[in-house]
């Protein structure tokens, strides 16, 4: 039984016998960049970083510099991994070929957790942004249909009919294809960094130094915390890795869109949140749901302001899109492996898309936003991702260790140094969220156990 729970693909059979991949080649380096920007600057630059900012006062730039190197030690592990085996599945079709099926299972039930929740999450987010930018406009949806159930206390709400929408909008774009998804993704991006650099630009101006004295008002503690809250911000990158199959010279471009991406988004936190409360005393974004239009607001600004949250709303958008994209190439890989039902790798012959998965995890998706209140989400989705972290770090040392001639067309510096300060730093910020986010996620894990053993091991290919 042990064997069984443990059974590896070998990676150089999985390369040299992979059939050809019915998902259509359509991304290169620039468009895979492109995607981890999409997936990363969304709910963490535009709503994450007021919250931070009370957690950490100033001392937030030191928060997301933390948050950045636990990502960046565990990025140059997902970089060696997605030019070494570059197969759809990312961290889960990693783990099958070095610490086995069970656990291989485990981290794709994880990534569920991570990618769906996240999508419902930002869609809640998203909403908060589309009915604001509407009020400006002077229009409003009737208020019981503005948000989940029992969200807005002594209100009467069913249902958040903008975030079930834009989930079904995103789902229906990337069902009929990865070349349209990628050129609205690439317009998206373009803008929302655009308006990230508008904000420096116009607000660097009106930073005033003492605003940063105290530079941590809660010590080490809060900056600390304020590291595992953050995270969040960061999450997306890793999404890039589970396009592979769709990656025209994966071995080369992987690794590129990865590290890029991830630099370039950790450099704009940075100055963002050093702008944020060098304009603004951080105790003033206690309650403020757009905290980057609120500097601008204070300096008078108010037109850059409006042109955030418009910024804001495309940039959700994007984090959706990559999100659920990364979701449904885990589940394609999973299903095809014998591990889930066989409709979810179902490649569509016009669109060459898993065209039933998009939908079905589109749907949980948007009704999951729409119906449940999330205010414990991105600590859930935290959880989620840091445990996938630690285990691609701890796979590219097993790998190297058992492996250390196959082929890799980047490899992770200072093996096992890397991925074990990656380890360490995800480690770290998991035992910085709270019991009740552990306890439901040991739940969420357990579920995943019961399907493993009742279904997924006795449909597995490697079984037959």
């Amino acid at each position: 039984m042990n064997q069984s729970l443990f059974r590896k693909k070998n990676i150089r059979d999985l390369l040299d016998g992979q059939p050809k991949s019915a998902l259509k080649k359509e991304l290169g380096p620039f468009d895979l960049t492109m995607l981890g920007i999409g997936a990363i600057i969304g709910t963490g630059i535009f709503v994450l970083t007021g919250t931070g900012a009370l957690t950490a006062g100033p001392g937030l730039i030191i928060s997301f510099v933390i948050a950045g190197l636990a990502c960046l030690f565990a990025a140059l592990s997902y970089a060696e991994f997605a030019s070494t085996v570059p197969i759809a599945g990312s961290v889960y079709t990693y783990t099958y070929t070095t610490l086995g099926e069970f656990i291989a299972f485990i981290i794709g039930w994880d990534l569920v957790l991570e990618y769906l929740l996240a999508v419902s999450a930002v869609s809640v987010g998203w909403s908060g942004y589309f009915q604001s930018l509407l009020a400006g406009f002077g229009l409003h949806i009737p208020t019981a249909f503005t948000a989940a159930p029992g969200t807005i206390e002594g209100t009467t709400t069913y249902f958040n009919l903008p975030a079930f929408l834009i989930v079904m909008l995103i789902t229906f774009l990337l069902s009929i294809g990865v070349r349209e998804s990628k050129r609205v993704n690439n317009i998206m991006v373009i803008v929302k960094v655009a308006v990230v650099l508008l904000f420096i630009v116009v607000a660097a101006g009106y930073v005033k130094p003492a605003n940063w004295d105290p530079f941590m008002p809660f010590g080490f503690d809060g900056v600390f915390a304020a590291a595992a809250l953050v995270f969040f911000a960061f999450i997306g990158f890793d999404a890039i890795s589970s396009a592979a199959e769709e990656t025209k010279n994966p071995k080369r471009d992987l690794p590129i869109g990865i590290l890029s991406s991830l630099f370039i988004c950790t450099v704009l936190y940075v100055v963002v949140s050093a702008i944020m409360t060098g304009v603004v005393p951080f105790a003033q974004f206690e309650g403020v749901a757009h905290p980057v239009s609120l500097p601008l607001q204070v300096s008078g600004q108010n037109w850059v302001a409006g042109i955030i949250d418009l910024g804001a709303i495309l940039g959700m958008t994007t984090v959706m899109l990559v999100m659920l994209y990364g979701q449904t190439r885990v589940m394609f890989s999973m299903s095809r492996d014998g591990l889930m039902p066989p409709v979810l790798s179902k490649v569509h012959k016009k669109y060459q898309t898993p065209f039933a998965a998009t939908w079905i995890f589109g749907l949980i998706a948007g009704l999951m936003g729409a119906l449940i209140s999330l205010d414990e989400l991105a600590k859930l989705v935290n959880i989620g991702t840091l445990s996938a972290f630690v285990l691609v770090s701890i796979a590219v040392i097993v790998l190297r260790y058992k492996q250390p001639d196959l082929p890799r067309a980047f490899r992770c510096p200072a093996v096992p140094l890397i991925p074990i300060l990656a380890i360490l730093f995800c480690g770290f910020l998991i035992l910085q969220l709270g019991s009740a986010t552990w306890i439901r996620f040991i739940i969420w894990l357990l579920i995943g156990v019961v399907i493993y053993f009742v279904y997924s091991r006795k449909h597995s290919k490697l079984n037959q």
